[in-house]
């Protein structure tokens, strides 16, 4: 089974055939190595041969970040929050073209 580790934004993930990444973007930008069993693919030349094929799931919400300002002595607090948009992509296949 090949396993691929790809960027997708500005994040790294190892994937398989059928699993599934939460991405702030729904595409691959590279793939950065390939692993079959005990070999390991680094050559930018031979990466070029492999795909990964996608599919995007949904849309899903992630966890509610909370940013708080806070100045001493002058009584200023301020707190605001925001939940960032994440895709679902679901990896259907690694494979070498």
């Amino acid at each position: 089974m090949l396993q691929a580790i790809v960027k997708a934004g500005s994040s790294q993930h190892l994937v398989t055939d059928g699993s599934e990444i939460l991405s702030l973007t729904p595409k691959i930008n590279q793939i950065v190595a390939i692993i079959d069993g005990d070999t390991v693919i680094l050559d930018p030349e031979e990466l070029k041969s492999f795909q990964v094929e996608i599919e995007d799931l949904e849309k899903v919400k992630g966890e509610k970040i909370r940013v708080a300002k806070f100045k001493a002595k002058s009584r200023y607090n301020k707190v605001i929050g925001f939940r960032p948009q994440f895709h679902k992509i679901k990896i259907v296949r690694v494979k070498k073209s």
